[in-house]
Formats: structure tokens, sequence, C-alpha cells
């Protein structure tokens, strides 16, 4: 039996963002991944994911990640996760504060088979920040 594609979305980020396992970006990812964000889309494929997952893994440090899964059907999974982690390095214009930091993406992935071909994604990281700085 073929797992659910919320168990890989729990698998990819346990794998991926709170273990750093980088080799595993292939198990999760198509070679042709791309993720559209609010003003533009970035693609890359798993060199793209690899150095999104490098910045964030360099910039914050004990990364604990949350998921919840809203909606799955056969080829999509619209899902959230949490992530709270301390701010130990610079990520993109914030330098590290130090502080413990927690923010939500919140995801809608479509499948090609087992992996994620292609994301729509919102995050409220850059708003933590700006406020963690005004602290």
């Amino acid at each position: 039996m073929a797992r659910s594609l919320a168990s890989r979305i729990r698998a990819a980020n346990a794998a991926l963002l709170a273990k750093g396992n980088l080799d595993a970006v292939g198990e999760y990812f198509t070679k042709t991944y791309v993720v559209h964000l609010t003003d533009h889309d970035l693609g890359g494929g798993h060199a793209g994911v690899r150095r999104f997952l490098t910045t964030i893994r360099g910039a914050f440090s004990d990364l604990h990640v949350k998921v919840d899964v809203f909606v799955e059907d056969e080829n999509r999974v619209a899902w959230q996760r949490t992530v709270r982690a301390t701010h130990r390095g610079d990520f993109m214009s914030f330098p590290a504060s130090g502080r413990r930091i927690t923010w939500r993406d919140m995801f809608v992935s479509r499948f090609r088979g087992e992996l994620i071909a292609e994301e729509w994604a919102v995050s409220d990281l850059a708003e933590r920040l700006l406020l963690a700085r005004k602290r």
C-alpha cells in the first residue's frame, strides 16, 4: 500500500528541514520542482531546494517543525507547518537576533507520483523577524 501524500509531507519536513538531510531531496521533490510565491516563482529543482534548506538551516538553529494537514486528494495536499527555532544567523536582510522565533508557512503541494512537483506557498517569517527585531 502506498504511503499517503500527507505522510510524505511530514516525512519531508522531518528529514529535510528538521534534520537537514540534504541528500534526501531527491526522495521528496521532482528534478523540475517549482514554488510559486506571492510575486514570483522559484525553480531550480533539487538545487533550489538545497539552497533554500542551506539558507534556513544556516540562519536558524534547533529547528522544530509541526505539520498540520488540512486537505488531501489524489495529487494535492493543503497543509501548514509551524516552525520554532533560534535566529542565529543572518537571513535575507535580517541580522541574527539570537531570539526564539515561531512562524507559519502554508502550502498547497502538487505531487507527480510520490514526489512534490509544484507548490504554492505563503509565510509569515518576515513579519515574525520584524517583531523580534523590535523587542
